[in-house]
């Protein structure tokens, strides 16, 4: 009786309210896993290209397998070792065997150039006892000395000691400009001696000043653009976007030409009277070229985000506010400034993230005093082929730019808008 009188009323028994509940949650999954096979393309690119990159970046910036991995005697036979004075014959039987052993592989050589980061003439002091090793017989600890003296050296024995583990923080420190002393001790380098910590506060505030450059001259553009007919400004928007059309590397090369002392701006400067032609400005293969040619390739990154924000502003706000009794100046800070504060954030982000890592213009405009961080990566990954020291220099730039997004996002986020008073 009860239950033909709840079916009447067309409400559900609990039977068919749990069917109903199962074929839903069996809908959403079917849903969830339709959604997840669309993006998985997307997923899979982004962890090959961007993730699995970054994972290995971290990872080889501690990774330290050489000195473990070629010399494993000599790192067994030191890890007893008290380090008070010159280790015994045992330790130098096995580090005749991995000499030997690692000139006849022709793996030697990693071990030495791994030890020659932490300290100088580390490498030939190996692989010019290795050359002689094979031929050594017991004992070994008064011949080896005689062959390099530097093995009497109980510097020389800590340091191979320290490297002897899988994982180290010495890029790290390396990258601070610091180093350890033989005892362990971590102390600054001299000051002449410091390079990467300079050339990063380098490239932080010469970033900042492209993108304050390309928002001082993007912004009047942008406002243009916004401001005019449609047609007139699809007209000088292919003016914007043409850079695009032609290569970074011509872009640059054509402001090398513009830039130079004999260039077209200094002849254009000495033709006014403006500058001795014995003075001719010196704007090129230092930081004002780095400066000039960055802004003007990064300007359009600029002018695009602030041309979308300024097209949707109505004029007919300005016109209210003229009407209300607004000077220009003021109609323009009070209404139409604020409303274009998201193109700004935008924009200003979008610059100085792309500045930041920048690679070739510095390298071929910026001279010695234009070089970014950047630079220094690349000439440890192809120069010197310390690739610990630039994973670990790339880990220090990628928290670097992470906090100072961090720190963006918190000032001028979606929910956190300045308001221009």
């Amino acid at each position: 009786m009860m239950t033909n009188t709840v079916e009447a009323e067309g409400q559900l028994t609990p039977e068919e309210q749990k069917r109903l509940t199962a074929d839903m949650h069996r809908s959403l999954r079917r849903k969830k896993f339709r959604a997840l096979f669309l993006v998985a393309p997307l997923l899979i690119f982004i962890m090959v290209t961007f993730v699995a990159p970054i994972i290995s970046m971290l990872y080889r910036s501690v990774d330290n397998p050489q000195v473990l991995e070629y010399m494993p005697n000599t790192s067994a036979a030191l890890a007893d070792w008290d380090g008070q004075e010159i280790p015994d014959e045992a330790t130098f039987a096995a580090l005749v065997k991995d000499l030997a052993e690692g000139r006849k592989n022709h793996t030697i050589g990693k071990a030495a150039t791994r030890l020659n980061y932490e300290r100088s003439k580390m490498r030939s002091l190996i692989t010019g006892t290795a050359r002689k090793a094979g031929r050594l017989k017991p004992p070994y600890k008064d011949k080896v000395i005689k062959i390099k003296a530097g093995w009497a050296d109980i510097d020389t024995w800590k340091i191979i000691k320290r490297e002897s583990k899988s994982l180290t923080a010495s890029y790290y420190i390396a990258a601070f400009d610091m180093e350890t002393t033989p005892d362990g001790e971590i102390k600054m380098l001299p000051e002449k001696e410091r390079v990467y910590f300079k050339m990063l506060w380098r490239t932080v505030w010469m970033s900042v000043l492209i993108t304050l450059l390309t928002l001082l001259l993007g912004y009047p553009v942008s406002y243009l653009l916004a401001s005019l007919p449609m047609r007139t400004a699809n007209t000088l928007m292919i003016l914007v976007l043409l850079p695009f059309w032609t290569s970074l590397l011509v872009r640059t090369s054509s402001w090398i030409a513009l830039l130079q002392g004999q260039g077209v701006i200094n002849d254009i400067l000495v033709w006014f009277g403006l500058v001795n032609d014995d003075n001719r400005l010196s704007m090129i293969y230092n930081a004002t070229g780095t400066v000039i040619t960055m802004t003007h390739i990064l300007l359009p990154f600029m002018i695009l985000p602030l041309y979308s924000v300024m097209k949707t502003i109505p004029p007919s706000y300005m016109r209210a506010a003229r009407s209300l009794g607004a000077t220009p100046f003021t109609a323009f800070f009070r209404v139409y400034l604020p409303q274009s504060v998201p193109g700004i954030s935008a924009g200003a982000i979008l610059v100085f993230i792309l500045a930041i890592g920048y690679y070739i213009t510095p390298a071929l405009v910026g001279g010695q005093t234009g070089q970014f961080i950047g630079n220094m990566i690349a000439y440890h990954m192809q120069g010197s082929l310390n690739w610990g020291l630039a994973a670990a220099l790339g880990v220090i730039l990628l928290v670097l730019v992470m906090g100072i997004y961090a720190l963006y996002s918190r000032i001028v986020g979606n929910n956190n808008q300045m308001t221009l008073r």
